[in-house]
């Protein structure tokens, strides 16, 4: 144990000592950082897959979910979206710098407002090995240093992509130890590395309820959580039918394993006789089970070849990460609203609605990260949303909310300029 602590004290010292240089590093630098890393990335991608695919086959034979399983995945197409997403954030405005706001008080005092790095990120995360390259350009852009800590069910995986990107960021100036992976995946680790205030100024965990929970609850600095989405979508009574299957159809199928994905869909009643059957006969043709309350039931008991299941209490409130789906009719655009108050996790919400009043109801009312009218929820995505790519989706309201990408990433301090002002 006193070799892994000492690998992550002196990894911890080294970030810190590269973060002071780092958040003074010409945008030109850290660009051809970025851009050398996503050319890596494809120009490696051999290596990487080979380690993923060791990875991959021994989660597998341990019987890992298949919700797991595809995080944990790496493929060709997914190690160029990863690239692109890399490029996509090298070709965005540095945020270390800007001004935010300026004035001048009436005594003459210039005050304003400039974004400077947090200094070192550390991020601890399960299963998605694409977290690695995410959080480290993403930190790199921002000058931040960044402290990773993977699971051991991705171990070869991350250290692979660690490896390529620290050797491309290095090598196109990036200062050593800007970039540090802990090998170790001695669990004490972890509640060591949320004792290194000293260190580290912000904690990131990417994970399930319970890793987000225990790092909330015993990290000494700041820490952002979120990730655990249960996801609504309603159909209001205005709804465009088709838009609403279209929707629906995406929100849950497109990607079923991830945390923006549709978990409880809830119709009006007035449109339920003519809706339901038809996205449940879509959702049919991609295997979704559908969990329905008992008016669903009787609408949709008499079509062939759906997977109908009864809707239990705890389907309400509950975050699938499978082609399951919870459907509950309401009365009402109040009763739809009440529901999401009560079961949501203040992830992605979402109203199909041609009637605008009801729409902007929605949207002003709902309390959650991202809210959307006439859109699927699988737009909660760094990369969807124009960022390039996202440290995490924080449920918090303190200090970012929603996918976290450069922004996020950077506090400010305050400029005051005087000529000789003193305090009366």
């Amino acid at each position: 144990m006193k070799s892994a602590l000492t690998e992550l004290e002196e990894k911890g010292k080294a970030a810190k000592a590269a973060s002071r240089k780092l958040a003074f590093l010409p945008t030109e630098i850290k660009n051809r950082a970025l851009l050398s890393v996503a050319g890596a990335l494809s120009a490696r991608q051999n290596e990487i897959l080979a380690a993923n695919s060791q990875d991959y086959k021994e989660s597998e034979a341990s019987g890992m979910s298949a919700a797991m399983l595809d995080r944990l995945m790496l493929n060709p197409s997914r190690l160029e979206a990863m690239a692109q997403d890399v490029r996509t954030v090298a070709a965005l405005p540095d945020p270390v710098g800007e001004v935010i706001e300026e004035r001048t008080l009436p005594n003459g005092l210039q005050l304003s407002k400039k974004r400077v790095p947090l200094g070192v990120i550390g991020a601890i995360y399960e299963s998605r090995p694409n977290v690695t390259v995410d959080i480290s350009v993403l930190c790199l852009k921002s000058g931040n240093a960044v402290i990773l800590r993977g699971g051991k069910e991705a171990l070869r995986s991350n250290l692979a992509l660690a490896k390529v990107v620290q050797e491309a960021a290095y090598k196109a100036g990036v200062p050593q130890g800007a970039v540090q992976i802990i090998e170790s995946t001695d669990r004490a680790l972890v509640d060591y590395m949320l004792k290194m205030k000293g260190t580290i100024d912000l904690i990131i965990p990417r994970g399930g309820a319970g890793l987000i929970k225990s790092v909330a609850e015993n990290a000494a600095m700041p820490v952002v959580t979120g990730g655990i989405g249960v996801c609504h979508t309603y159909a209001d009574k205005s709804a465009d039918l088709n838009k609403a299957v279209a929707i629906a159809y995406n929100a849950k199928v497109q990607r079923p394993t991830v945390c923006n994905a549709l978990d409880t869909l809830l119709v009006h009643a007035e449109i339920a006789p003519r809706y339901l059957p038809l996205i449940a006969q879509e959702w049919a043709k991609a295997g979704v089970e559908m969990h329905c309350d008992k008016r669903a039931l009787s609408i949709l008991k008499p079509i062939p070849s759906l997977k109908l299941v009864p809707a239990k209490a705890d389907d309400w409130g509950k975050e699938f990460l499978a082609l399951i789906a919870a459907i509950k009719i309401v009365d009402s655009p109040d009763e739809a609203l009440e529901h999401i108050e009560r079961y949501g996790s203040g992830h992605s919400e979402a109203i199909v609605a041609e009637d605008k009043s009801a729409a902007a109801r929605f949207l002003n009312e709902v309390d959650a990260a991202c809210v959307y009218a006439n859109a699927s929820t699988r737009f909660t995505d760094g990369g969807q949303l124009g960022l390039g790519a996202e440290i995490g989706i924080s449920t918090q309201k303190f200090h970012a909310r929603g996918p976290m990408a450069l922004r996020e990433l950077t506090s400010y301090k305050w400029i005051i300029i005087g000529d000789g002002h003193v305090r009366p």
